[in-house]
């Protein structure tokens, strides 16, 4: 009994890392996103450039953003973009939608692919911050 009393505090703090180690960091995601910004804009200005704007893009329905001429095959995907769909689309976004225009070659480490999505989820349909 003393043993596992000795062992509760240590158990504690190896929960507490293990879930550090698995959440995802905005800050490097932010930095993932400097692979994006020359076609992609976040935040209260952003705007249309070479792809679309990207604020409030989860739970966004693929091909939608106004004013930004989209492929047929975006448009007609019947995608609505979450994690799931976001991460397999951002590791080779060829393979992922066929016949859409993005010339991205893709992120395909997974934690980079976690922290990219916590930054571009921080970011509601008008840019701001949530």
């Amino acid at each position: 009994m003393k043993l596992v009393l000795r062992m509760l505090p240590l158990a504690g703090v190896l929960a507490v890392y293990a879930t550090m180690a698995g959440a995802a960091d905005v800050k490097e995601g932010q930095k993932s996103f400097n692979k994006c910004r020359a076609c992609h804009t976040v935040g209260e200005n952003a705007k249309n450039g070479v792809g679309p704007m990207l604020n409030g893009l989860f739970g966004r329905k693929a091909g939608t953003i106004e004013g930004f001429k989209y492929s047929e095959s975006n448009k007609n995907s019947g995608i609505v973009w979450d994690e799931k769909n976001f991460g397999e689309y951002i590791k080779d976004p060829k393979a992922f939608m066929p016949g859409n225009q993005m010339t991205f070659i893709g992120i395909k480490n997974d934690k980079e692919i976690e922290n990219l999505t916590a930054f571009l989820k921080q970011y509601d349909k008008d840019g701001k911050k949530q």
